[in-house]
């Protein structure tokens, strides 16, 4: 049988594999790859020292860097990284403007975080990013929607570490702001049972971090959840328990907060201690001063309105007026 006759090609066989590796190569390697990523952990690093503030001009930058790299070539695997460090920078940015109180900012940079993320698979940084699209509605007052998209982000992925967060910074202060004490509880548990599960850093992870939440943080955001379901003999135990990892962080914000919690479960006490109260209040607000965030001015603005019945207090009067020192606009005492 005649051999067959070889198949022509106009393109000469060297131009073939100079087109292939011209598709394998791009304009992020791996250098530049490592570069971009561990800025990602400088930021979250530093955050807590730095603030919202502090960082915003250098993560933005880092996401328009990543953007413009976007339009040129990499290969697959390349593209996918820029993809993660892209959404990973901006949830950044969308969980900075929490912070300060830029609500519909923060809803935009986390719903591309949330896109990016689902083009790649990335599910780790999609349910960070969704943790916080929970965490920036609990703040702008609308809990119900809070819970709605941690629970939804939970029912995507009930046993993965980043659920640690959803529960207990998603779904349990947002319930226990809800008054579903049964439900807030629940979420704890669950978040407690997944830190076990997962052995979790025991201590007081960063707040911005994409690691799962440490043990600490776990523990003091069911603190909040407990505050607002009025449960002070709970809050005023766990406190204690966390005092000692708590001052040994260098989150003088978890400092102030958690200082702001146990001031208001004094408050609720069947005999309430405000002065010891204000003077918790007072602390919180000096450790938070230098590096103002939105949270701390919010609980410390409910302290003030949950001591109306003592307004006429010296203790009271002088919290009072080192909030409005602070900048923060309050009603007036002549209620009280």
């Amino acid at each position: 049988m005649p051999p067959a006759d070889p198949i022509t090609d106009d393109e000469h066989p060297a131009e073939i594999v100079a087109r292939a590796r011209q598709l394998t190569s791009g304009n992020a390697d791996k250098a530049t790859l490592a570069f971009l990523t561990s800025q990602l952990d400088v930021i979250t690093e530093r955050y807590e020292q730095d603030g919202p503030h502090g960082l915003w001009g250098q993560t933005k930058s880092l996401r328009g860097l990543v953007h413009t790299l976007l339009t040129g070539q990499q290969p697959p695997a390349a593209r996918r990284e820029l993809f993660r460090v892209t959404a990973r920078a901006g949830g950044l940015l969308g969980y900075m403007a929490v912070n300060t109180g830029a609500f519909p900012l923060a809803e935009a940079y986390c719903a591309e975080a949330l896109e990016l993320s689902r083009a790649i698979g990335d599910l780790d940084t999609e349910l960070w990013a969704s943790g916080t699209q929970s965490f920036a509605a609990y703040y702008a007052g609308r809990y119900a929607e809070a819970d709605a998209r941690a629970a939804a982000a939970v029912d995507r992925a009930p046993d993965h570490p980043q659920a640690i967060r959803l529960l207990v910074n998603g779904r349990a202060r947002a319930l226990g702001k809800l008054g579903d004490r049964n439900q807030a509880e629940r979420a704890i548990g669950q978040a407690l049972d997944l830190s076990d599960r997962y052995d979790v850093d025991p201590g007081l992870t960063s707040c911005i971090s994409f690691l799962p939440y440490g043990r600490a943080r776990t523990l003091a955001n069911a603190l909040t959840a407990r505050v607002a379901l009025q449960a002070t003999g709970h809050v005023l135990r766990d406190a204690e328990y966390l005092d000692n990892l708590v001052e040994k962080s260098d989150s003088a914000w978890s400092r102030s907060l958690v200082r702001l919690d146990v001031a208001t479960a004094l408050l609720q006490q069947r005999a309430p201690d405000v002065e010891h109260a204000m003077s918790l209040g007072q602390q919180a607000i000096t450790l938070a001063a230098t590096l103002p965030i939105s949270s701390v001015r919010q609980r410390s603005q409910d302290l003030y309105e949950r001591a109306a019945p003592w307004w006429s207090r010296p203790a009271v009067r002088e919290y009072g007026e080192q909030l409005r020192a602070w900048g923060c606009r309050l009603p007036s005492p002549e209620a009280g």
